[in-house]
Parts: structure tokens; sequence; C-alpha cells
């Protein structure tokens, strides 16, 4: 591990692979809920369980979806939310995979 800007102010977290190859992970910071779909793409790929699909009902508010399938709130849309940022490991798959490119990343300071 090392930062890229040396020790200090700036300073990015990074990974020398065993090619000697760097890796600086970005880590999941938002998803634009204006443009998500709720396809849920992005959480089928998640290795971690960061993501959560909720429903949005017509005043925007956040609705808890019903894990057995049986949908009886009311809601306008289904977009996914950040449910566990602290378990993002920085592989950017939710990103890479969502359609409508709903996700901004970032490096961690070191």
């Amino acid at each position: 591990m090392s930062g890229d800007a040396g020790p200090g102010v700036g300073a990015t977290f990074s990974v020398t692979l065993p090619s000697g190859a760097t890796w600086t992970p970005t880590f999941v910071q938002s998803i634009d809920e204006a443009k998500c779909i709720g396809c849920g793409r992005c959480f089928r790929v998640c290795p971690r369980g960061v993501l959560e699909l909720v429903g949005l009902d017509d005043e925007g508010e956040r609705i808890a979806l019903d894990p057995d399938g049986d949908e009886e709130e009311e809601y306008e849309k289904k977009v996914m939310t950040i449910a566990h940022r602290e378990l993002c490991i920085g592989c950017t798959a939710c990103s890479k995979i969502c359609p409508k490119k709903c996700y901004t990343h970032a490096a961690a300071s070191a």
C-alpha cells in the first residue's frame, strides 16, 4: 500500500500488485437517483452487499421494499441506494454494469 502523492495532503490510497503495477481503487460515493431505473444489475454484481433497492413514492420519500415480493406499498419507481458504503472494496463492478451510468466513485485518502 502506498500514497501516490507521498505522505500528507493529497495522497490517495493505492496498492502495488504482484506484477509491480499500481492500482488505485475507487469507492462508491453516490448514485444519481434521477437517472437510476432500478434494474438491479449493480445489486447482482456487487460482491459485498453495499447496495439496496428501495421504492420512491410520489413525494420522493424512500419506501422499503418487501423482500417477499408482496408489493402492497405504493411507489412511483424503484432506485438503488448505498446501504453499506463501508463495505465497498473499490472494484467498480456496479459502475461498469450500470446501463444509465448513475455511479460516482472516488479514490480514498491515504
